[in-house]
């Protein structure tokens, strides 16, 4: 028996909503997915009139989604948007995200700008991979490119940075921050992440709900160019196991993404800040002077192990 869509009776179905159950057709598909991530930013309070964002752009489909549907607001003349793209220097891989990106940014006509992590620190992703005595990709990366992507904002005036996390990469983080035992990072995920300290500009995640599968779908069925492939060091992670840990228990509960996130966003609103730790705004990175609790901030500590601050 052919499936119809159960929005508008169309029999070009071309997925099935997990939570409901409803079958959908292309157009109804990417209303629902438009109308979930306008909804979370309303809901959550993630833009106002007037913000400038930064949307960190890498070229791949969470990203190139985000800055479609943030697009929608900017049309309206609800906000502003530039993007900043990160090259990690992996050869073979970045360049092809990168170009991509410079598409879109020309093609919106928004500010865009590219820096690379072997012009801003001396080293590329691959040099530092290169190391035996590696912390491991995600470490450096993950540090790197909140520094340049935060420096970024404040050059180029933005008052809000918007990152493609999905459901997926949320709920990643949080069961790695808990396995790890690291409740000071767990308490600090969410929607939207500010700091007392003025030189962080604040952070939201407005595709937190929506699926790494959803978005895949949504950017086909738009017909948007992006970048498929994954990064080359993903595979050695920590989050490639806890990722894979979560995906095999979706085939047998397949809410459980949905429920980690509503359980943790309960939790998180009962201990509220209690316990973060106190920021204190006169510290700064004796080295960069960048915000930090210790004398050297995570990226000077990194630099320094390996040789090139």
């Amino acid at each position: 028996m052919m499936c119809e869509c159960g929005k508008c009776g169309s029999g070009y179905v071309i997925t099935k909503n997990k939570q409901s159950g409803i079958y959908l057709c292309r157009d109804c598909f990417i209303d629902s997915i438009e109308k979930k991530v306008i909804k979370n930013i309303k809901k959550e309070n993630l833009l106002e009139k007037g913000d400038n964002v930064l949307v960190a752009l890498s070229g791949g489909k969470d990203s190139v989604t985000l800055l479609e549907i943030l697009n929608s607001f900017r049309e309206r003349n609800i906000i502003d948007i530039c993007a900043v793209s990160v090259d990690e220097g992996i050869a073979n891989y970045r360049q092809s995200g990168i170009n991509i990106a410079i598409n879109h940014a020309k093609r919106l006509g928004i500010e865009h700008k590219v820096v690379c992590l072997k012009d801003e620190y001396g080293v590329s992703l691959d040099e530092i991979m290169g190391n035996n005595n590696h912390r491991g990709s995600c470490t450096y990366c993950g540090v790197f490119r909140r520094d340049i992507i935060n420096k970024t904002a404040r050059e180029m005036g933005a008052t809000k940075i918007a990152t493609g996390h999905n459901l997926d990469d949320e709920t990643q983080s949080i069961i790695m921050n808990y396995l790890e035992g690291n409740i000071d990072n767990l308490t600090k995920l969410g929607a939207k992440t500010q700091s007392p300290a003025d030189k962080f500009t604040v952070k939201i995640k407005p595709l937190r709900e929506i699926t790494e599968h959803d978005i895949g779908l949504y950017v086909i069925a738009k017909q948007l160019e992006v970048h498929f492939d994954s990064c080359p060091y993903a595979q050695q992670s920590f989050r490639m196991e806890v990722s894979q840990l979560i995906n095999n228990l979706e085939n047998k509960h397949p809410t459980i993404k949905y429920s980690i996130l509503r359980g943790y966003d309960k939790v998180k609103n009962a201990i509220g800040d209690s316990l973060n730790k106190k920021f204190h705004s006169h510290t700064n990175c004796i080295k960069c002077g960048e915000p930090t609790a210790n004398k050297l901030c995570r990226k000077c500590t990194f630099l320094k192990e390996l040789g090139v601050d």
